[in-house]
Parts: structure tokens; sequence; C-alpha cells
């Protein structure tokens, strides 16, 4: 590295320590020392345990339940700005409250929006994430946003595979432009599921849109939570003579009884990304390691590099 850069130092919350750990390998530098103390009422005490005056700070923490995880971040935020680091990056591989975007009925708060206002308060000079749950969430922030696409490891994977007659297909139209994306990619045809809530994470009703007859069929999603869309779309694919049916999404949630569920169902495999550390007793789940993707972009961020170049596709 250029010896007239910042300092790197790479600090971790307590549950993202192990992509904290992946990440530091990759990038050839020693996790950084901080304590977390709690206290018997539930608060909790952030402190940095060695200098970072003048360095480029990058905290790891993705910021899925519990709120402590965000409170973490934030007070790491915080206690890095007020011990003069030259810069501070959050890097959250999953940032939490992603589907709360938009007003989608009357009396209910923007969450995606609030949290971003509260980094920015905070005091961060720059966010890495990873697949948000709508791109414009970027635009919610007043400072940069590196947002990037677990594409770079997913399509990798789907090769490997080497299955003829394959699809890729969404479990609801929301996700319809990123599968046309990684279709486009591949060279494969597109199939999306149209579904009907009854209420959140309850789904009522599904359409298969194309067809999924003699196909070899990858469903793609960004989270799966509960896994009743994704499994419902599987299995009412296999009814209607898919080979078989995989499903890709960014990260694992599984919400009980999101395991049974995915164990249950028609679906082969189904494959996360580790933005969320998984430790659920799922059967058929493979995880995927991005470490080396957000290590690539801190070294990039801190070489002053275009990242762009990483992107296979959006």
């Amino acid at each position: 590295m250029n010896n007239f850069l910042p300092p790197i130092k790479v600090f971790s919350g307590e549950r993202s320590r192990y992509m904290a750990e992946e990440i530091t390998r990759e990038l050839g530098v020693e996790l950084g020392k901080m304590n977390i103390q709690h206290f018997a009422d539930g608060e909790f005490e952030v402190s940095f345990e060695e200098s970072i005056r003048g360095c480029e700070v990058y905290l790891v923490q993705s910021t899925f339940p519990p709120s402590d995880n965000l409170m973490e971040l934030l007070l790491m935020i915080d206690a890095a700005k007020r011990a003069s680091a030259k810069s501070i990056v959050a890097v959250m591989p999953y940032f939490g409250w992603a589907r709360q975007d938009r007003k989608d009925k009357p009396r209910v708060s923007i969450a995606a929006k609030l949290v971003a206002d509260l980094l920015s308060t905070a005091g961060v000079d720059r966010v890495i994430t990873m697949d948000l749950h709508a791109d414009q969430i970027q635009g919610f922030f007043n400072v940069p946003v590196d947002h990037l696409y677990a594409s770079s490891v997913f399509i990798p994977y789907i090769q490997s595979l080497g299955l003829d007659d394959l699809v890729m297909a969404t479990p609801d139209v929301g996700g319809a432009k990123r599968a046309n994306n990684y279709a486009k990619y591949l060279n494969v045809p597109l199939v999306l599921c149209h579904k009907q809530r009854a209420k959140a994470n309850v789904v009522e009703k599904m359409t298969v849109i194309g067809d999924v007859q003699d196909k070899n069929v990858i469903l793609l999603d960004d989270m799966v939570d509960t896994a009743g869309t994704i499994t419902k779309a599987a299995d009412l694919m296999m009814q209607q003579g898919a080979k078989s049916v995989r499903a890709l999404a960014s990260h694992a949630i599984m919400s009980d009884p999101a395991s049974k569920r995915v164990d249950d169902s028609a679906l082969s495999e189904m494959i996360f990304t580790n933005s969320i550390p998984f430790n659920k007793d799922c059967k058929k789940a493979t995880i995927i390691s991005v470490a080396r993707l957000f290590a690539d972009t801190i070294r990039r961020i801190h070489e002053n590099q275009s990242i762009s170049s990483q992107y296979l596709i959006k």
C-alpha cells in the first residue's frame, strides 16, 4: 500500500466478528482491538483499545435483528469520531430495516431513511453494503454509498453447477429486474411469479408466468425471512414440471419456521451469502462467503481505485 496513505484499521461488532475476521485475513491486517461492556440494565459501552487517531477506520457490522446490532454500530461510529479517526466507514453486509423504504399505507414510518439519518448523524463518512432491498435506499444517505452485489459470487456458483435447460426465476414481481439481469448475463429465459399476500409474511395466492416444463429453475431473491414465498414458488414450479428448483438469496434472515419450510419443500438447495451469521439447522442450506468481495472493496477505497470493475451484474 502507498506509504502516504493513512493507516487502515478494521474493527467489528460482536455479532459480525466472523465476517470481520475473514475480511482482515483477506486484507492481511490484524483485526482491531475494541471492548464492548454490557451493563445489568441492558445498556452497553463501546471503547477502542488502541489508537485510531488519523486512521481510516472500517467498522464491520450488519444490522440484522435485534436492534442492539444497530445501536452497537452507532456507538462504534461515535467513539471513532471522538477518537479523531481520519475517516469512518460502516461496512454493513446486511442493511436492516431496508424493507421499510416507502409509505405503502397511511401513518407508517420509513425506517430505512431513519437508519440512514442515524448513521449520518453519528458521524459516518461512507457506507459499504450489499444487495439493498431497493436501490433507491442509496439516495437516503448524504454520504457516499458503495452498493455491492452478490452476483459476483452467485454467478460463478451457478456456472459451476453445469445445469442444462437453465431458467432464472423470481418469487415475486418486485425482484424481476434483478432476475432479468442474471438471465441476460447467462443468456437463459426468465420466469416470474405473481403473488398476492393475505398479510405480511403470508402468501394467499401465487401464479407462475412462463414455462418451467423440463427446466432447471433457479429462484433469485435478495433475502429470505420466513421462506413462505420462496418455498411456495418452488413447490408450484415442480408441480408444473420443472426438473429441479434451487434458490439464491443474498441475506439469510431465516426466521422460524423458515428452516423447516426449506427442508420440507421441493427445493434442491438454498444458497445464501454469509452477510448474516447462519446458525440454523437447515440441511438444504449452502453458505458462500462474500468476505473477499468486501475486502477488495475496502482495499480499492483505501487506495482511491475504482470498484465498478468488481460488478458482474447489478
